[in-house]
């Protein structure tokens, strides 16, 4: 996964009205409600069924940190469905998506004046055709690049041209060395 496929992970688990179960025959039970059966939850997690049974019936407690892991990722990208549908169709269609993030900007400019990258922190609120691009490429598989490249195009219009006001001659704005990226939907 890459920046932003990470970012728009964490802004839907901040959406999250409940919490997913904490115990961990909470959590395979979640997952065995999901998947039907315990060789699907074993293949999901690369285990074996047996290992699936024992954690849910409590026999085996303590898996191993990455089975843990691979157990946490199962079930918090299952839990809410529908309220994560809701918030990105929202975004999607009227309240748009916030984007923060410090990253090295470049763009092309026109003769005479400065195109040189540098750091940059930016909070921009991009309008809801952005947020829809955005969460489109993603579920069509985008590349990380492909995703930087509609919020660049974002920033360039909202940020940088201010919306037609200004510095009309812009033409290209690339995202480069992103320290942090964060999106809130």
């Amino acid at each position: 996964m890459g920046e932003i496929d990470d970012a728009i992970e964490r802004a839907d688990q901040e959406a999250f009205t409940r919490e997913p179960p904490k115990t961990l025959q909470g959590r395979i039970n979640f997952l065995l409600k999901q998947m039907k059966t315990a060789k699907a939850v074993a293949a999901e997690l690369g285990v074996t069924a047996d290992s699936v049974n024992r954690y849910r019936r409590g026999t085996r407690k303590n898996p191993p940190k990455d089975i843990a892991a691979k157990i946490d990722a199962a079930v918090r990208s299952r839990w809410q469905p529908q309220i994560r549908k809701r918030r990105r169709k929202q975004a999607a269609t009227a309240t748009g998506i916030t984007v923060e993030t410090r990253a090295r900007f470049g763009y092309t400019a026109p003769v005479g004046t400065t195109d040189d990258g540098r750091f940059r922190r930016l909070t921009v609120h991009l309008p809801a055709t952005y947020a829809q691009r955005l969460f489109a490429a993603r579920d069509a598989g985008a590349s990380d690049q492909e995703m930087r490249k509609i919020i660049a195009e974002g920033f360039r219009e909202v940020y940088f041209q201010d919306g037609g006001a200004r510095a009309m001659g812009l033409s290209d704005v690339e995202i480069n060395d992103i320290d942090y990226l964060d999106l809130d939907y």
